[in-house]
């Protein structure tokens, strides 16, 4: 999964029609070019890719003010709208998506409803207990794991993984039960 391809067309569905200028500058002020390595290059070829693939549409508008070639915009096409809710989803609910992946997903969490959100939260963290149990499920009860050398270093690596992200995603659940963020269900009772 890729996280640009997730981040752009969250960028372009949040503006409706967005020419790449705007969502490369959207990315940027969320931060992206820092925790996504996403660069001016590959928001214009995921722009370009997702085009060929029928995600967006492309709609020549005005020429350039500077005399360059006429500026393009696109346009999320329903293809482009499920891609992009089954990139969020799988994302939000997988114990180990990477984290620029992830990071993306939960930068963009708002465009899901709100119980949907937390559904897919509970997911990931039933699957990261479950995932937590398959790296201790071998030890014996009371393993030191320092007595194991370098093999204790790695499974005291992941058992740390496990319970810190495991942690951060029952906070998410529990801000999203307490109505933190503004959600797609709650954009539609106004």
């Amino acid at each position: 999964m890729s996280a640009v391809r997730l981040l752009v067309l969250g960028a372009v569905r949040r503006r409706a029609r967005a020419h790449g200028y705007q969502v490369r500058a959207d990315l940027e002020s969320w931060g992206a070019h820092e925790w996504a390595n996403v660069k001016s290059g590959s928001v214009y070829h995921a722009l370009k890719a997702m085009t060929g693939d029928g995600l967006l549409v492309a709609h020549e508008t005005t020429p350039s003010t500077t005399g360059g070639p006429p500026r393009i915009e696109y346009e999320v096409t329903d293809a482009g709208d499920e891609a992009y809710f089954d990139l969020l989803r799988s994302a939000l609910s997988q114990h180990d998506p990477r984290m620029d992946v992830l990071a993306a997903a939960v930068g963009l969490i708002a465009d899901l409803r709100r119980a949907e959100a937390i559904e897919l939260l509970r997911q990931r963290a039933r699957i990261m207990e479950q995932w937590r149990s398959s790296v201790t499920g071998a030890l014996p009860p009371d393993t030191d794991l320092d007595t194991l050398g370098p093999v204790g270093e790695v499974l005291g690596l992941w058992i740390h993984t496990a319970d810190s992200r495991a942690e951060w995603t029952q906070r998410l659940i529990r801000r999203l039960e307490a109505g933190a963020f503004e959600m797609a269900d709650d954009k539609t009772r106004k």
